[in-house]
């Protein structure tokens, strides 16, 4: 496992607010706004973007859990910028906290857990599901 994983570390991912990341486009709300499903994407992209280049050659991460609270509507037109921050290295499980805010305030906050996994093997058990 990459020994440079230490708690501090911190990732950042942003987006713009279109037609295709809104609750409507994503089928969870009837309101054109950035969607929470897009929310906990970019969220994830901060996790991942912090950890990545860190990990040993053949790992990747897999989400796990996340907690989060979707806390104010963001318009088409604003973006939206992410943060992580790794709070606790428990052997091949990451925890982080995330947060979302778009130009004017904080809109989501939560819990992410991720965990490194072989990426072969995880890739071939995935695949390997529904077959005889």
């Amino acid at each position: 496992m990459g020994d440079e994983l230490k708690v501090g570390l911190k990732g950042e991912a942003g987006a713009l607010v279109t037609d295709n990341n809104t609750a409507v486009a994503y089928g969870s709300g009837s309101v054109s706004v950035f969607a929470t499903p897009a929310m906990i994407g970019l969220m994830e992209k901060a996790a991942l973007s912090s950890v990545d280049s860190l990990l040993d050659k053949g790992t990747s991460t897999v989400g796990m859990k996340l907690e989060v609270e979707h806390l104010a509507a963001t318009p088409k037109g604003m973006n939206v910028v992410a943060t992580s921050e790794l709070i606790e290295v428990d052997g091949r499980r990451l925890v982080f906290n995330v947060e979302a805010r778009d130009e004017t305030e904080l809109v989501g906050r939560g819990r992410h857990e991720r965990f490194i996994v072989p990426l072969e093997k995880f890739i071939a058990r995935a695949e390997g599901k529904g077959k005889s």
